[in-house]
């Protein structure tokens, strides 16, 4: 039997005000990657994720990124790699501070990517986990796209888990459609029904020539903040259930 799980970003909320229907989505999830104040989010809001999450029975991650609030982490900034290890440290450890039983880590927006590419970035993150995780007493999986992130999270000790995006353009490459590009982002809930579906019993993404590309991704990502992303989470969720597709947190 499939087994996959559905995760979200939620918790990003920007000066109080949030940017998706949490309480929706944490009905459908089975992980939340929480903003821990880089891109988004709060002490209050991290404080009432972690509660809408225990109640829910969804795993929590933290969601940490680039500190650039202005750009929603999605502005690829100079950082040293020591000051950008602090930086993600305090992140991570702000959101354990909140009350949150920490599960995995996964970079957000601009962060995400560059870790995928630049050898010195990913390290300096994935040294980032590993600081919070030994001080916690465990193993934090960082969860992510295939990349120097891959070979950084295995030098420091770190679980790799592969993701793939439902509501998001492929490219031939693997590689994920910029958002300023047409085809980056896809809307229609039967469309990403199948998809994930597709992905979780097929390992398979069709790209945007229509080429398909092999993602053994054991994590299937919807956007909380997507346009339409409690429909499409929805329809996921319940098409993955009719395919008998186990949605579950690994971690």
């Amino acid at each position: 039997m499939a087994e996959i799980d559905l995760n979200a970003d939620l918790g990003e909320t920007v000066d109080g005000v949030p940017t998706a229907d949490d309480e929706a989505m944490f009905a459908v999830v089975s992980s939340a990657s929480v903003a821990c104040g880089g891109h988004a989010g709060d002490a209050a809001s991290m404080r009432s994720a972690v509660t809408r999450a225990r109640a829910a029975g969804v795993a929590v991650g933290a969601h940490p990124s680039f500190l650039d609030r202005a750009g929603f982490g999605r502005t690829a900034l100079a950082v040293a790699p020591e000051l950008l290890r602090e930086q993600v440290r305090d992140q991570i450890s702000a959101l354990a501070e909140a009350g949150a039983d920490l599960r995995y880590v996964k970079p957000h927006g601009a962060l995400y990517h560059v870790v995928s590419a630049d050898a010195e970035a990913a390290a300096a993150v994935a040294e980032a986990v590993a600081d919070v995780a030994r001080a916690l007493g465990r193993t934090l999986p960082v969860l992510g796209l295939p990349g120097e992130i891959v070979r950084a999270a295995d030098a420091a000790g770190l679980p790799f888990v592969h993701e793939a995006f439902l509501d998001r353009g492929y490219l031939p490459s693997g590689g994920l459609v910029p958002r300023s590009q047409p085809g980056a982002l896809l809307d229609d809930p039967v469309v990403v029904a199948e998809r994930a579906v597709r992905l979780a019993t097929e390992g398979i993404v069709e790209a945007v020539d229509g080429s398909l590309i092999a993602a053994d991704a054991a994590s299937l990502c919807v956007h909380g903040d997507s346009p339409g992303a409690v429909e499409m989470a929805r329809a996921v969720r319940a098409a993955l259930d009719a395919a008998g597709v186990v949605v579950r947190a690994p971690w």
